[in-house]
């Protein structure tokens, strides 16, 4: 199989043809629990596969012990010989252990890193197409590079994604002495690049970019050239290309792409499609938001509208409809139509309701001194310069913070990453947390997840779950928790999901007297450097999910002694996948460390997805004497409301892909749908 998609690539390349990529298939919701039923074994299935790796990974050791006694003459004599053979062979089993094995000498000898047998089965599954679940501090970064080696000297291009440009830059700069190694050169492809530079590091056969430049750039490919199309495609694409004429393909082909935390990119994003828009500006529409958020503000809950918090939704109710006739009587433009008023007035709710300052969006200043709506991600925490809210949500959130309102956004392509991911030929990703969302891999993206063992024994300790009545019990609890384990010597790392979380629990510690560091969506900027730190003796860290992703925190031999790094999770969140990440930050490549949970039952994910069971825990906290409660509720509360909040956001992604694909027949670009 491997042999016949590279030969396809070799093919389409030569003869000049657009894209290579996989076709995107339809299918029943048959196909797709058909699909999803081998991921449902996965746990089982991966220990089967994990011991026919084991002896791979053996093979590839003793080959390269050969190779380590080699000159540098005479080892790029092997690599010529590896070459040649991979794009005669293709991806056999005999031309893969010599390629991993010289991958894995290059690396001792440029790096000082030589790949240990779990990185190896790691790079297997990965060139395997599989998604490789290895726990954080396992290597990933340096994993990464023995399938995209042997991919790119087999001749296709490599595309690794990560979820940041940071990563990006660091990833690619850290392993370039490898790529330069077997003569391969890596590009990468990050926000605000220059367009010759942006078209020159897509043309190397190894790129590092992140999902949302990936994705934008191959959208941009998609659009007419000027002269064809409509005006509006037209002048988009000279904004975009920051020029006139035929605009060259960025994105060169689909063939093999290795995302990194895939389990954010694939699932958690795969909630909202990616837009391509140009701006649109309209003073007329500016007023009419402005007008729609005062009628809104005129309605009353319960009785005109329910917030719907589990589908973060507003249902307008009967008695509505009249009220706001009502209320814009006399107005013109868009509010004149029925469905129009609606429309815009139950978006004005969100924006008033739904939307919450420092948990969904921050308010800062620009480049250029003047306050902006800038939207926080709410799996990673980081800020998203680039995204907008679509159909004048974001303006009117604008209007109702008191900015500058931003331009309105007409939409030119759009896709979702389910649909976008799956058009490669070979589709593989990395994560320390996948298990969990398994079959929705399978019947999605056809990946099947393996579970790499670790290369130490993990000696993290779990403390438990604490659950308290309300959230000022719950941050005295934190902050008198932290202060005894920074006294013994210990750095505390608490977690938090939103960035007023973080500063309310910043505020607490300030109360004891108890120094300390606060890493959100504010202080983006430093954020390796302040993971880098949260590992010295005594050192308190606040941080949203943005906590170090892909960025190690070091312990010293000190730190080791007193028990590691202790993690303390503030609030569930939605997807247990997401808690696992952070406690995932203790207890590294065989380092000691501990985690627990101190949680409060008024917390967003209880009161959302808690249904009877937060109720009835709610009247028996009422009535008690203590503000603590059993640490059984505690355990109970989280397995229901994450259950079914992870019914509910898979439900999501489905509707989505299916939005998706009714917009795909509206939004049709070069005779072809995108």
């Amino acid at each position: 199989m491997s042999r016949v998609l590279l030969q396809q690539w070799r093919v389409a390349h030569l003869a000049g043809e657009g894209v290579v990529e996989r076709e995107d298939g339809r299918e029943t919701a048959v196909d797709r629990w058909l699909a999803a039923l081998p991921g449902r074994f996965a746990r089982w299935r991966s220990r089967w596969t994990v011991r026919r790796l084991k002896r791979e990974a053996a093979a590839i050791v003793r080959a390269g012990q050969a190779l380590q006694a080699l000159d540098e003459a005479a080892l790029q004599a092997v690599v010529a010989e590896a070459r040649d053979r991979l794009r005669r062979e293709g991806l056999t089993p005999a031309a893969v252990r010599q390629a991993f094995a010289l991958v894995r000498e290059a690396s001792r000898r440029t790096l000082g890193k030589a790949h240990h047998p779990s990185q190896l089965m790691g790079g297997l599954t990965l060139l395997a197409g599989r998604l490789a679940e290895m726990q954080t501090g396992e290597g990933k970064t340096l994993t990464a590079l023995l399938p995209v080696v042997t991919v790119a000297l087999a001749g296709a291009p490599a595309h690794v994604v990560t979820v940041n440009d940071y990563l990006a830059a660091r990833d690619a700069e850290t392993l370039g002495p490898v790529y330069r190694f077997f003569g391969l050169d890596v590009g990468v492809v990050v926000q605000d690049q220059p367009q010759p530079e942006r078209l020159a590091a897509w043309c190397c056969p190894v790129v590092y970019t992140t999902n949302k430049d990936l994705v934008f750039d191959y959208l941009r490919d998609r659009l007419p050239a000027p002269g064809g199309g409509p005006a509006l495609h037209t002048a988009a694409r000279t904004l975009l290309d920051g020029r006139a004429g035929a605009a060259p393909r960025r994105v060169r082909a689909l063939y093999f792409a290795l995302v990194d935390e895939a389990d954010s990119v694939l699932v958690d994003e795969a909630r909202t499609p990616l837009i391509l828009s140009a701006q649109r500006d309209d003073v007329e529409e500016v007023r009419t938001y402005a007008r729609a958020l005062a009628v809104a503000a005129e309605l009353q809950a319960d009785t005109h509208y329910r917030v719907r918090a589990r589908e973060r939704a507003i249902q307008l109710l009967p008695a509505a409809e009249a009220r706001i006739t009502e209320l814009c009587a006399g107005d013109q433009g868009l509010l004149t139509a029925r469905r129009a008023r609606l429309a815009l007035v139950q978006q004005a709710l969100s924006a008033l309701h739904l939307y919450r300052r420092d948990e969904h969006y921050i308010v800062r200043a620009g480049d250029d001194g003047q306050d902006k709506v800038e939207i926080v991600d709410e799996n990673t925490g980081r800020v998203m310069p680039d995204r907008a809210w679509e159909a004048g949500l974001h303006q009117m959130i604008e209007l109702k913070e008191g900015v500058p309102t931003t331009a309105r956004r007409e939409t030119l392509s759009r896709i979702t990453y389910q649909r976008f991911f799956r058009r490669y030929l070979r589709l593989a990703g990395m994560s320390g947390t996948v298990m969990e969302v398994a079959p929705e891999l399978r019947a999605v993206y056809g990946l099947e997840v393996v579970r790499i063992p670790t290369h130490r024994t993990v000696l993290r300790r779990d403390l438990g779950v604490r659950l308290l009545a309300d959230a000022d019990a719950r941050w005295a609890a934190v902050a008198a928790r932290a202060r005894e384990l920074a006294d013994a010597g210990r750095p505390v790392l608490i977690g938090t999901r939103s960035v007023a979380a973080s500063e309310a629990a910043g505020r607490a510690l300030a109360a004891l007297g108890l120094p300390h560091t606060v890493l959100n969506a504010r202080h983006d900027a430093e954020e390796a450097a302040i993971v880098a730190d949260a590992g010295q003796t005594g050192r308190i860290t606040v941080a949203t999910n943005m906590a170090g992703r892909g960025t190690d925190i070091h312990l010293d031999d000190t730190v080791r002694a007193a028990g590691g790094l202790h993690v303390i999770l503030t609030e569930f969140h939605d997807s247990g996948r997401v808690d696992r990440q952070l406690f995932g930050r203790a207890g590294r490549q065989g380092d000691p460390g501990s985690f627990e949970a101190i949680v409060s039952l008024d917390d967003e994910l209880f009161r959302a997805h808690g249904g009877l069971l937060w109720r009835w825990l709610r009247r028996r906290a009422a009535t008690s004497a203590t503000a603590e409660r059993p640490s059984w509720q505690g355990w109970l509360l989280r397995r229901v409301a994450q259950s079914r909040a992870a019914g509910h956001d898979s439900a999501v992604r489905r509707q989505t892909l299916a939005n998706d694909r009714q917009q795909d027949r509206r939004l049709a670009f070069s005779g072809r749908a995108t």
